[in-house]
């Protein structure tokens, strides 16, 4: 039986206890690092079928790998799952109105509970061929917390998880069907902990130090350090701790959150000392003190292009999910439940994209076709993600498989509906027959391989670095 039948006749008999999986995790919502319900399941998942599962690993609890070899030697071939979710997102699977399960609880708005079980059908039918076929060779699922909060693939990669690896896939739901072009920006995350003292504000003033002036004004300062900065670098910040609630004491203590972006982490390191400096001269202006701790760091991520022209040509051959009249229906229906705003800058990036038939696909819109991979058509996103310490510890690649309308918004209700329904079903078993696929003709080309851990020590000019130090600790409790 060639691959490709084999897969998809795997995929097929696999399919019901897959979308179990699916379906518990959708329901079980667990935010980053909290995932005690999700990553049991998945190894329990991975345990029953013969893979020998490791759990807390890289100092995270809900970390962990599944392994599986046969015979002696042979390719290493590694697949990324996360299955976090997003605060905030709860909402009823397939239900085209905003109808939360819980009110103001987690959802799955980027759906990471299709990608972690996309991932596991991978790994299953990778091994299943191994062992029918007698071809030695290892497949590891890799079980990541956090995507959505500090990572885990950084903490992980700078513990050597990866090193073992020839090569790593993953995929990520999405609107479109491709080998994912994007060169993600870097990030790095820390909280400041200002130190002041209190006081009545109304009879002793004069006595207090507020560090909630510190926090504040380490913000303008940062707005001010906005306009001497490369233009793709970002700066986001929240209030963790605003001090208290009562306006006549002096607050002696605030923590406010920053992150910053840009598109290489050299560059991003450059930045986040210079914010460092201005938090400190927001402490010298209101003689208060400031603690900054680094908590989190992505590496940017970029296409191993020698892994791209491999799964270019198994997505195209697996092809997109199979949609029907029915699957048209509800995407649009979701299309249609973005406000008016999101709706108008929706349809004029239509008609950029389908210049000859945006009206067409306005009414049907999923994506049915799978777009090429274009090496000179990478592009910049102002997104961030953890699978970029990965590329730069071993060859690793992603691809994008349509679990949504187009023009849709993620991080929103809509995707959380759209995960947990008929169109993120489809979507995910086209992932995982196309990662699948993408390990089987990747471990047949040794040279391809070579080429591309060639890539990878070009990037990262002979060896992986994590952009965090040593120190640095999975913020588990305190980000």
């Amino acid at each position: 039986m060639k691959d490709i039948e084999f897969i998809i006749e795997g995929m097929e008999r696999i399919r019901p206890e897959m979308m179990k999986v699916r379906d518990a995790i959708f329901n079980y919502a667990e935010l980053p690092y909290k995932e005690t319900k999700s990553a049991e399941i998945l190894c329990e998942t991975l345990t029953k079928h013969g893979f020998d599962v490791k759990r807390g690993l890289a100092e995270i609890p809900t970390c962990f790998t599944g392994e599986y070899q046969y015979g002696e030697g042979g390719m290493t071939m590694g697949l990324l799952g996360e299955f976090d979710a997003l605060d905030g997102l709860s909402q009823e699977a397939g239900c085209t109105v905003q109808n939360p399960v819980e009110e103001n609880a987690p959802g799955h708005g980027c759906g990471h509970c299709c990608l972690g079980t996309g991932a596991l059908a991978a790994a299953i039918l990778v091994k299943e061929y191994l062992e029918t076929h007698q071809i030695p060779g290892k497949v590891i699922y890799y079980g990541c917390p956090a995507e959505e909060g500090a990572g885990a693939k950084q903490f992980m990669a700078r513990a050597g998880l990866f090193d073992v690896c020839d090569f790593i896939y993953t995929w990520h739901p999405s609107s479109k069907n491709e080998v994912d072009a994007m060169h993600s920006n870097a990030i790095m995350g820390a909280n400041f902990y200002f130190k002041g003292r209190t006081a009545h504000a109304g009879a002793t003033p004069h006595l207090g130090r507020s560090a909630l002036d510190a926090a504040e004004l380490m913000s303008v300062g940062c707005n001010y350090l906005r306009e001497h900065m490369i233009p793709e670098a970002r700066l986001h910040y929240a209030y963790i701790d605003a001090g208290g609630t009562a306006p006549n004491v002096v607050q002696d203590r605030a923590v406010v959150r920053y992150e910053v972006r840009a598109p290489y982490v050299r560059q991003t390191k450059e930045l986040y000392d210079r914010v460092v400096k201005v938090a400190q001269g927001a402490a010298m202006m209101t003689e208060t003190e400031v603690t900054p701790e680094l908590a989190m760091a992505f590496t940017e991520y970029l296409p191993n292009f020698a892994l791209a022209r491999i799964a270019d040509q198994c997505m195209q051959e697996i092809g997109a999910p199979q949609w029907d009249e029915a699957d048209y229906r509800l995407a649009k229906q979701f299309l249609e439940s973005f406000p008016e705003e999101s709706k108008k800058a929706i349809r004029q990036k239509f008609m950029e994209d389908y210049p000859e038939d945006w009206e067409e696909k306005w009414e049907k819109p999923l994506d049915s076709e799978i777009h090429p991979f274009t090496p000179d058509k990478v592009y910049l996103s102002a997104g961030s993600t953890d699978v970029g310490d990965v590329g730069y510890a071993v060859p690793c690649l992603n691809l994008n498989v349509a679990c949504a309308c187009l023009g849709n918004i993620g991080h929103t209700w809509q995707m959380t509906a759209q995960a947990g329904s008929i169109l993120g079903e489809k979507g995910t078993l086209a992932a995982g027959k196309m990662l699948a696929l993408s390990c089987l003709r990747t471990m047949q080309e040794p040279q391809a391989v070579e080429e591309a851990k060639q890539e990878v020590l070009r990037r990262n000019g002979g060896r992986y670095t994590c952009p965090l130090p040593d120190t640095v600790k999975p913020p588990i409790d305190t980000y």
